[in-house]
């Protein structure tokens, strides 16, 4: 008969048994009050595998004593659902049914819309996970009626007491000591990149992978943990640093124009095979710290990293390192970094207003309208281009976001428009 992996055997019963997700589980969050309520909506799970998404769903239909159904995307059907929603006036749902739907950016909009009938009336409470954006890939009639909670990685520390535990279950299971070395927990912890099945997973293949002593003790050596867990993780902590300590190092050596620092850090990432994370904190390097003080490094560093990822690893590393040391080399400027997230400080705090009529899209003025017509000047019928007229809303026709920087580039234009608008 076959037994279930480890993760699996040792599932948290209890939100207090969970690792990780403080953000969202910890006491007075957001999350963990609406789950002790009982009153549980509509929610969607976003995050990457293995941190807690499918045990939370089951801690969830227990507390509430719901009938729990799970569904994935690859493999169900409309027919499925159905099934499902066949339960919603029988005995076994007489509670209410959850139903936990993993992978739902596989379902078709079709099968979402099947689904969608069923959340809409109430019968069903839908609990769907995802690894990818649900804003991209989740039907927006879904999304309005469905409250997005983040999940994270898991941090290294709370995953090694997730793995001390590992070792303590498997020595009560099967009734024989077991002894891990020093810096065993740490190390599977912070190889196994925020995953916490995935470290489980680690543990069990470490204990298979030792031989008992004559008294029958297992001890897991570092021999043994770095013979088990893949390579490419292994290396992510080989001097003691945090995962994203590295990256976060990475990011400011590029940022700070140090070329040496940046490549060193890329070739640690690079030994640890993790291109995605390069790929994604070089783009952000180019777009947040040089900007608009060297607006041609963003085609640039796309082509490298596009280059990247056809070729991967070990080639990839050259016009990664290509790209590294220019962006650590280019002119900076955050002007574009600091004008949008002032924008979206006003957005967020209602700071908004409506869009001037010179600017809406064409249609009739209302009765109540004390003007009617729309008075838009086309710029390109202008000198240069340009004329002026009220773009911002009136609660804030006069916000600056956008402060040109002293590098050359922002400089020159900066100068061009000043001559145009004769400020």
């Amino acid at each position: 008969m076959a037994i279930a992996p480890l993760a699996d055997r040792m599932r948290p019963q209890t939100l207090d048994d969970m690792v990780g997700q403080q953000h969202l589980l910890g006491e007075g969050k957001a999350l963990r009050s609406i789950i002790e309520s009982g009153q549980i909506p509509n929610m969607i799970f976003y995050g990457p595998s293995g941190v807690g998404k499918t045990t939370l769903a089951s801690i969830i239909a227990a507390q509430t004593d719901r009938r729990l159904h799970r569904l994935n995307g690859t493999t169900a059907s409309t027919a499925d659902i159905r099934a499902v929603a066949e339960e919603v006036n029988s005995l076994a749902g007489a509670n209410g049914i959850l139903l936990y739907l993993d992978e739902i950016q596989y379902f078709n909009k079709k099968q979402q819309q099947t689904l969608l009938e069923h959340i809409e009336n109430g019968n069903i409470t839908l609990i769907a996970s995802t690894t990818e954006n649900p804003y991209f890939y989740v039907y927006g009639a879904i999304l309005s009626r469905s409250t997005v909670f983040e999940f994270k990685s898991v941090e290294p520390s709370e995953i090694a007491r997730a793995v001390a535990r590992g070792f303590t279950f498997l020595q009560e299971e099967s009734g024989s000591p077991i002894v891990a070395e020093d810096r065993v927990c740490e190390t599977i912890g912070y190889a196994c990149g925020g995953d916490v099945r995935k470290s489980l997973n680690a543990v069990e293949l470490c204990v298979l992978a030792s031989t008992p002593d004559a008294n029958g003790t297992v001890t897991v050596t570092m021999d043994t943990v770095t013979q088990v867990v893949q390579k490419s993780a292994m290396r992510y902590d080989r001097e003691g640093d945090e995962h994203y300590d590295l990256l976060s190092a990475f990011q400011k050596s590029m940022r700070g124009s140090d070329p040496d620092a940046a490549i060193h850090y890329l070739a640690r990432l690079l030994a640890a095979g993790d291109l995605p994370s390069v790929c994604r904190r070089l783009l952000v390097c180019a777009a947040e710290d040089v900007g608009l003080a060297y607006p041609m490094i963003l085609p640039i560093v796309k082509a490298a990293v596009d280059s990247a990822l056809q070729v991967g690893l070990p080639e990839a590393r050259i016009p990664l390192a290509d790209a590294v040391i220019m962006v650590a080399m280019a002119p900076k400027s955050a002007t574009g970094h600091d004008a949008i997230n002032a924008a979206m400080a006003d957005v967020e705090a209602g700071r908004t207003g409506r869009i001037p009529r010179q600017l809406q899209n064409k249609h009739f003025d209302g009765a109540d309208a004390a003007v009617k017509g729309q008075f838009y000047q086309y710029p390109h019928e202008f000198p240069h281009h340009w004329v002026k007229q009220q773009y911002l809303p009136d609660a804030i026709k006069d916000t600056v976001y956008y402060h040109p920087g002293d590098n050359k580039n922002e400089k020159a234009f900066a100068e061009y428009w000043k001559q145009i608008k004769g400020e």
